[in-house]
């Protein structure tokens, strides 16, 4: 029997990694075949309940100076009987939005609207503990949230309150539009993204009695529900994704409402985008690590089950894709001078099997939402390279989540971007990157160039697309991140220089 040396590890480990991922990727197959499998499913919506439920609608915001105003100026104009609506502004601001959120309630309590201002010392427990001390207060037998980002249309309330007529329904989730789609390639990336989450993913498992989650804003909420399932815990950085299967759980239902679009404004800045998705990756795996266990255990079906755990589990793939790039050059190379070039033929099938399914889960999901799904095409390359590019900002999160790790939420800045001609890069809460993991991204772009050299020389043309995409991936992320760091830096510099000479010429 041959010995197992070093050079059989790291083919062997390359390849036990590409599988576990071609697994990730192809159970997007799944997902489309319970979409198009209960598509027509959907009920129409129940009468309204008689008598109406008191709502109370919770506003949570931190140093929100840019957005404050619009997002309660929408929470008022909610259609809804006014002695049966109850608006929160939940407050935990350290700058003048609390003056702005302040006088703007007392103008509308003044008005005859009922609606609270809430404001914390501390910020303990993040947007959790500032939605579990509203709770507290709250005059609603429902309870709606919407984000600062987000303006929910006036109707919102009037479609989502009926489904509360089965006393079982805990949760009714609408789906998020997106107010800046066309503001650049990156807003357009992400647009895509969280399209497939809630045409393809959420209808899938709605519809077919699996679990789905509550996305932290734009949804509406039975009060008995959240206090039934433990209330809002902070223990984890997805709040909203921990409740949503305590609830569930618990034995409560969901409902997901695809054609109640709410309204969002998606992050311009990519340091923005990077905090986001790591928060998210992060509190992914840190609701699955506190949940999983009692998942499996539960008397739900196995579909259930088994759907829970790609579900919970699927931001590994960031940590997984980190690895296959650090050992794909050294397998490449290590193929090549122990003559297993015939190897290269699984990295071929491998890659297919993986990359497809994802190019066609996202443009079917474009076709769904009515987007010209044809044009989206030119976004592929760039959906799949920054999927790729995030793997070391997001595989950290994953990692601090596996190793214990606990930290701040981090809450995404906006700016009240709507049109191509607003621009964000001389305002506030700007968030830079961490200049070494934009470093590392950087240094595997040239990591990948070197790998596809030493393809070409060798002729091994079946990995080129391979590491081409994983090239394109760290090359985009670092020097978007390198670029918008300068320009941001450039306009607060030439903005405190003609502050200075202001105040000099008025001197």
């Amino acid at each position: 029997m041959a010995a197992i040396t070093l050079n059989h590890i790291v083919v062997g480990t390359y390849f036990a990694i590409l599988l576990l991922l071609m697994v990730y990727c192809t159970h997007r197959y799944g997902i489309l075949f319970l979409y198009f499998k209960y598509k027509g499913k959907q009920h129409p919506p129940p009468r309204m309940p008689h008598p109406l439920p008191p709502v109370t609608v919770q506003l949570p915001v931190y140093n929100e100076i840019y957005v404050v105003k619009r997002l309660i100026n929408a929470a008022i104009n909610l259609r809804y009987p006014p002695k049966l609506l109850h608006i929160q502004v939940l407050d935990d601001s350290t700058d003048e939005t609390a003056v702005i959120a302040r006088q703007l309630v007392g103008e509308f309590q003044a008005a005859g609207h009922t609606i609270d201002y809430l404001h914390r010392d501390n910020r303990h427990g993040y947007k959790a503990g500032a939605l579990q001390e509203g709770l507290k207060h709250a005059r609603g037998d429902l309870i709606a949230v919407f984000d600062a980002d987000f303006v929910p249309q006036n109707d919102f309330l009037l479609q989502t309150v009926p489904y509360f007529s089965d006393p079982l329904v805990g949760m009714v989730q609408g789906r998020w539009g997106h107010i800046n789609r066309n503001y650049s390639s990156l807003t357009q990336v992400q647009a895509i993204f969280l399209d497939a989450h809630f045409i393809l993913e959420h209808c899938a498992r709605y519809l077919s009695g699996r679990f789905f989650n509550f996305n932290g804003t734009a949804g509406i909420w039975r009060k008995k529900c959240i206090v039934s399932a433990g209330g809002w815990q902070h223990d984890t950085l997805t709040e909203d994704l921990d409740l949503s299967y305590r609830a569930q759980l618990a034995g409560w239902k969901f409902v997901f409402l695809p054609h109640i679009v709410t309204p969002a404004e998606i992050p311009v800045d990519i340091h923005a985008f990077k905090s986001q998705q790591h928060r998210w990756s992060k509190g992914g795996i840190e609701t699955a690590l506190k949940l999983l266990r009692k998942i499996v255990s539960s008397n739900h079906s196995w579909q259930v089950k088994i759907e829970s755990v790609f579900h919970l589990t699927c931001n590994i793939n960031y940590l997984l894709v980190f690895l296959l790039a650090i050992l794909a050059y050294p397998a490449l190379v290590i193929r090549i001078t122990m003559g297993w070039q015939h190897l290269f033929i699984f990295d071929c099938m491998l890659f297919w099997a993986s990359t497809l399914p994802i190019a066609l889960y996202y443009l079917i999901s474009q076709r769904e939402v009515k987007e010209p799904w044809l044009h989206k095409l030119q976004y592929l390359p760039l959906l799949m390279a920054l999927g790729i590019g995030l793997c070391i900002n997001n595989g950290r999160g994953v990692l601090e989540a596996l190793l214990g790790r606990k930290s701040e939420f981090l809450r995404t800045p906006k700016y009240q971007i709507e049109k191509k001609s607003d621009t964000w890069k001389s305002k506030k809460y700007r968030r830079f990157n961490n200049a070494v993991m934009t470093l590392i991204e950087l240094g595997l772009g040239f990591y990948f160039l070197s790998a596809i050299s030493f393809a070409a020389v060798f002729a091994v043309y079946d990995a080129v697309p391979f590491l081409l995409l994983f090239a394109g991936g760290f090359f985009y992320i670092s020097l978007v991140s390198l670029v918008q760091q300068y320009q941001a830096r450039s306009r607060r510099e030439s903005d405190r220089q003609s502050h200075s000479s202001v105040a000099l010429l008025k001197g």
